[in-house]
């Protein structure tokens, strides 16, 4: 009896002290799921500019140097603008068709110029401005070093080139945009594309330094479906070249729509070769509304295979 009572006590306090121990190792905390930072800074493909991922366009129905952007009037505008600045957007989408280069000159005047990225575009086509002439993209630049009050402006676009033999027609341009990146006057340039045509051809063109596309999952307001689209970003993705998102709201289209702006940042952040996005803000509320939906998306393993819905193009 004795010997089963010691046996007893021994296996009683073996059992409390190994819960006493158990109960002191602290509970492991659940794993935190990385999601997207709107205003991280990003690599624009292989130009080493940086740019926050959440970018601002002004160019919200825009044409002969007028935009909504420009329509709210230069208090409301330029204010706007310095709210995107305070809340970490580094990338501002400006262009000559749009008229909104003075504007972010004075928004953004008292901040280091070095902090922010200046992208805008040269309007080559008839048509679209006042004048009737469209002068060598030097004479252009010239100008709108000017209008932004800056001695560098960091990319330069041919705007809305629709042709798929842009770059011959507008090689004159190109050679004069490579010799001012030479001279530091810009530090990258490339074309904004507006038919897949063109976009295969800005793909395959090694002037191109980055690329502004319209890419959204439901193929509105873009330069085919989408699973047409996101296989020729990859590419680029993969060749070096800077990849900016643009018409991810389908210019508007879902504003009313929670579903579909979510399904859009989670689409396009998925793809994984869409650098930062160009969204035309035209409310301080719509700001915030994008970051939020952007950091609701988990951040996935790198890879360079497409998901599922855009397959590689065929060899």
């Amino acid at each position: 009896m004795e010997m089963k009572r010691r046996e007893f006590l021994a296996r009683s306090i073996a059992g409390f002290g190994g819960l006493a121990f158990s109960s002191a190792i602290p509970a492991a905390e659940p794993r935190r799921i990385e999601t997207f930072d709107p205003y991280e800074l990003v690599m624009l493909g292989k130009t080493k500019i940086k740019v926050s991922r959440v970018g601002f366009g002004t160019g919200m129905r825009g044409g002969n140097r007028q935009s909504n952007h420009t329509r709210m009037g230069k208090e409301k505008f330029e204010s706007l603008l310095q709210a995107a600045y305070r809340r970490g957007v580094r990338l501002f989408d400006v262009a000559d068709l749009y008229g909104t280069h003075p504007y972010l000159a004075r928004a953004l005047k008292r901040m280091p110029r070095k902090d922010y990225v200046i992208s805008s575009k040269i309007w080559w086509r008839r048509g679209g401005l006042p004048e009737k002439e469209r002068p060598d993209a030097e004479v252009v630049v010239e100008r709108f070093l000017g209008e932004l009050n800056t001695d560098y402006i960091d990319l330069i676009l041919l705007h809305c080139v629709s042709s798929e033999k842009w770059p011959e027609e507008l090689g004159k341009q190109m050679d004069t945009l490579a010799k001012l990146k030479k001279k530091g006057v810009i530090r990258a340039h490339g074309a904004s594309c507006h038919s897949l045509g063109a976009l295969e051809a800005a793909a395959n063109e090694p002037w191109v330094d980055s690329v502004h596309a319209r890419i959204n999952p439901f193929g509105v307001n873009m330069d085919g479906p989408a699973e047409k689209v996101a296989p020729v970003l990859k590419r680029m993705h993969v060749a070096g070249k800077g990849v900016v998102g643009m018409k991810l709201i389908g210019e508007g289209s879902f504003r009313n729509s929670d579903e579909k702006r979510d399904e859009s940042v989670r689409y396009v952040l998925g793809l994984g070769c869409v650098e930062t996005m160009v969204v035309g803000f035209e409310k301080v509320e719509e700001i915030d509304d994008f970051a939020a939906r952007v950091r609701k998306v988990p951040v996935v393993a790198k890879s360079n295979q497409l998901p599922a819905c855009c397959p590689a193009p065929a060899a």
